[in-house]
């Protein structure tokens, strides 16, 4: 294994913070990746790695190394990928929301693989906050608000939300007119995936933002879940229309409240400060921003 090689597989890692994922990343045997790591740090006279029965991690020179290592990694991609104008190919590991994959990315990705053929996409689905570096993903495509990290967050779209409810509820509670009225009805509570804490309803009217708390029989943190209860009439929702589009279409779901508008949440997508992106990633995040600018215009003709 030449030098680049080597340092490739050192950044992965330290990504990884493990030999056996790292090994397994690039598709070698573990035991020709610590006997690489290990004629580098002889080579080189240091040690790189700390390495317990449970994870890896690097010394603080081992660290220095690792910057060193990748800004060396994409200087090379990166010229030879200006001159070769090759295309982008390698394994695309991603994370997404699933309801955010299942109508923005997956419909498209029949032509995104044929264009290009030599990319292969390894997409996880889930509403975990996931640990970017240590996982070995790529890039990460979250709805909602993000708390602080040290990830580059790219916004890509905001989504429409809208309050609604089952027919089958509105007969038994009535049709609210104005918040006010809300003392008198149920939710299907939505629990934060990573608090726990209920999510209150959000609303803008006259006075500005207003969030009002609301309590049901039932609270989930699947957005499957959310949406069947919300059909099957346990209670008031705010959800994306793009979400609850074909139940309001076959009658299943009404909006109501349309003179307080919900606001919108921003989908975006995540990806690490610390390293260029590889062209593959480069890629996909900008057919992704394009997927959502596609979906967004053909909702606002059809609305």
């Amino acid at each position: 294994m030449d030098r680049l090689d080597a340092m490739r597989l050192f950044a992965r890692v330290v990504d990884r913070r493990s030999f056996t994922r790292a090994a397994q990343d690039l598709d070698i045997p573990r035991s020709t990746a610590t006997q690489v790591i290990r004629q580098l740090e002889q080579r080189l006279g240091i040690t790189l790695l700390l390495r317990t029965t449970r994870t890896v991690r690097p010394t603080l020179d081992g660290e220095a190394y690792y910057r060193r290592c990748l800004a060396i990694l994409d200087d090379v991609e990166e010229a030879e990928g200006a001159f070769r104008d090759a295309s982008p190919k390698g394994t695309l590991r991603i994370e997404v929301q699933g309801t955010l994959a299942r109508h923005f990315l997956v419909p498209a990705l029949p032509q995104f693989l044929s264009k290009y053929p030599e990319v292969r996409v390894e997409m996880s689905e889930g509403e975990r906050w996931v640990d970017v570096i240590q996982e070995g993903v790529d890039c990460v495509l979250r709805y909602g608000h993000l708390k602080d990290s040290d990830l580059i967050a790219r916004r890509v779209a905001m989504l429409e939300r809208i309050t609604v409810a089952a027919p089958s509820y509105l007969e038994r509670f009535g049709v609210p007119r104005s918040l006010e009225e809300l003392v008198r009805h149920h939710a299907v509570g939505l629990r934060s995936i990573t608090t726990g804490a209920l999510i209150p309803f959000e609303f803008e009217d006259a006075q500005g933002p207003r969030k009002v708390e609301m309590g049901g029989p039932l609270s989930v943190t699947g957005t499957e879940s959310f949406l069947d209860a919300v059909v099957l009439g346990l209670g008031l929702a705010q959800i994306p229309s793009f979400h609850i589009a074909r139940d309001i279409a076959a009658g299943r779901a009404l909006r109501v409240l349309d003179d307080y508008p919900v606001p919108p949440v921003p989908v975006s997508i995540l990806y690490p400060r610390n390293r260029q992106l590889s062209p593959r990633v480069r890629l996909f995040i900008d057919w992704t921003a394009d997927q959502f600018s596609m979906k967004s215009a053909l909702n606002s003709l059809s609305t």
